[in-house]
């Protein structure tokens, strides 16, 4: 599913982001990413998702080689891969149904598989009876879900998620939590951002540690270690 191969970043000659990152993630895996800030964890998911470029090596998804990708053929890389982060995005003056609708409208999908598709994916995450409401009528956790519900509208194979519980309290934590390993469940790859130590000790699934733009450790059933 991603395979990262001599990875390096640099923002100047004295800070180098990631050095010589060697990485394979299977498809159907879960996987956390933890590490104290600065580690490199950001400037990993910049690259995968294409927002930066690195200075040498390969980042291949679903084996397609990223790194030459031409700008026009970034849209097409994200709708292979969903993205969800720590501050939702959310449309604030669209619905429920609207924002998760928004992904696909601007790709020209008809109205039918829109709203098909949307109300599936509502339902899935557990918003069902919430599409009319607008972001600032849900709680943290519901905002999450749907921005969750907009990354899956493509049907990725893979989501990156950049600590998604970060501006959430314990009980929306675990919830967002059981809801990616639903969704890892159904087949989709799971790459998880996070510095929650709680979150990463409590999946025992493979945990990945940088440290300094490097791997210190990679751990198959793993704990966060620092």
């Amino acid at each position: 599913m991603i395979k990262l191969i001599d990875l390096n970043k640099s923002y100047n000659k004295k800070v180098q982001a990631l050095k010589n990152i060697n990485l394979h993630i299977k498809p159907g895996e879960f996987v956390s990413i933890v590490g104290q800030s600065g580690s490199g964890k950001s400037t990993l998911v910049k690259l995968v998702i294409a927002e930066e470029r690195p200075d040498s090596g390969k980042i291949v998804i679903g084996g397609w080689d990223i790194i030459d990708i031409k700008d026009r053929e970034i849209p097409t890389l994200r709708r292979q891969l969903g993205v969800i982060f720590q501050d939702f995005k959310l449309l604030p003056k669209k619905t429920v149904f609207e924002n998760v609708a928004f992904a696909m409208e601007a790709c020209g999908f008809k109205s039918l598989d829109i709203a098909k598709t949307v109300s599936q994916i509502i339902s899935l995450v557990g918003l069902k009876g919430k599409e009319d409401r607008y972001p600032n009528q849900l709680s943290g956790g519901e905002q999450q879900r749907v921005a969750i519900a907009r990354s899956l509208v493509h049907k990725p194979k893979l989501l990156v998620a950049d600590e998604p519980t970060g501006n959430l309290d314990s009980i929306n934590t675990r919830e967002i939590i059981d809801l990616l390993k639903k969704i890892n469940n159904m087949g989709t790859t799971i790459v998880l951002v996070t510095h929650n130590k709680d979150v990463v000790n409590g999946l025992h699934s493979r945990v990945i540690t940088l440290d300094s733009g490097q791997i210190i450790s990679d751990q198959s059933q793993g704990r966060y270690l620092l």
